[in-house]
């Protein structure tokens, strides 16, 4: 799992960055990004590690937790659903 990480997350994570920039540019409420961006680092995961499905959810939730950053996430989340 940690080659995966490395040779595959990484880039993902910035993939899914420039995903959730054009999901802003085209109107979606920045403070729902976070919940996309592990959403989709949910997706690559699985796709990229087909043979373990558990290992896939875990790289993809730090894939998609990097993308977003862990504190700064919950709390854009948290802002928006109090408004």
């Amino acid at each position: 799992m940690g080659d995966l990480l490395v040779y595959a997350g990484i880039p993902t994570v910035l993939l899914i960055m420039g995903i959730a920039e054009l999901f802003k540019g085209i109107g979606f409420n920045p403070k729902f990004i976070p919940i996309v961006n592990v959403a989709l680092g949910l997706v690559a995961g699985i796709a990229l590690n087909t043979n373990d499905i558990m290992a896939g959810i875990f790289t993809g939730l730090a894939v998609g937790l990097s993308a977003s950053g862990l504190y700064s996430g919950a709390k854009n989340v948290k802002e928006g659903i109090q408004k």
